[in-house]
């Protein structure tokens, strides 16, 4: 799969209309019991990307960036503004926000990830985009140097420590990340006369598998 490592306009993606899917597959039994099973380890994002266009210029720049992605032959990275941060929105990036795995005494790469939990139950989520610059790592407490200490890969979100991290040691990591997207179509309709009425175009996203 081409992948270009370039971020759709976060001005154009705030404002965006998306989230997450799931595929449940369920099965009414004959005694009005139902069976339910989904095909799918992990959730799938989808958005608008059309929802955020605002003036003319949006549509000239979003119509660039198509061309350049060739429509749906090359994915790209995403901004969700609503789930960017390995923490709250509404805070800051910590060292110690996501627990991503605990040292054995000779393992050094941990796969970044994020954790959702409501009640006893929790799904955590592979991160492969991660924001260069952003990613914060301790091991048992203590932070990290980036560069020093450890390094980030920022096409695949693999963490590489410099030095494994002791046996039983918690290693842990905050950051930003992107989402890996490609279009959902290969044309884009717009319209001058209704975009002006307050009419605004298709841009139909998908998350792609890395």
């Amino acid at each position: 799969m081409s992948f270009h490592e370039t971020r759709f306009p976060a001005n154009l993606s705030f404002g965006a209309q998306g989230g997450p899917e799931r595929r449940t597959e369920v099965v009414t039994l004959a005694n009005g019991y139902e069976e339910r099973n989904t095909p799918w380890q992990h959730s799938r994002r989808r958005y608008d990307a059309g929802a955020a266009m605002r003036s003319l210029d949006d549509i000239e720049q979003l119509i660039a960036f198509f061309e350049a992605r060739q429509g749906q032959l090359h994915a790209f990275r995403w901004k969700d503004w609503a789930d960017y941060k390995s923490c709250l929105p509404s805070a800051s990036v910590g060292a110690t926000d996501q627990s991503i795995g605990t040292g054995d005494g000779a393992t050094v790469c941990f796969q970044l990830s994020k954790t959702y939990t409501s009640g006893v139950q929790s799904y955590t989520r592979p991160i492969t985009k991660p924001v260069a610059a952003t990613t914060r790592v301790t091991i048992d407490g203590v932070e990290q140097g980036l560069g020093s200490d450890f390094t980030i890969d920022t096409e695949t979100g693999l963490v590489t420590l410099a030095s494994a991290a002791g046996v039983g040691q918690l290693v842990t990591a905050g950051f930003e990340f992107d989402v890996p997207v490609r279009f959902d179509t290969d044309r884009i309709m717009t319209s001058i006369a209704t975009f002006r009425a307050g009419e605004v175009p298709d841009v139909p996203v998908v998350e792609v598998r890395i």
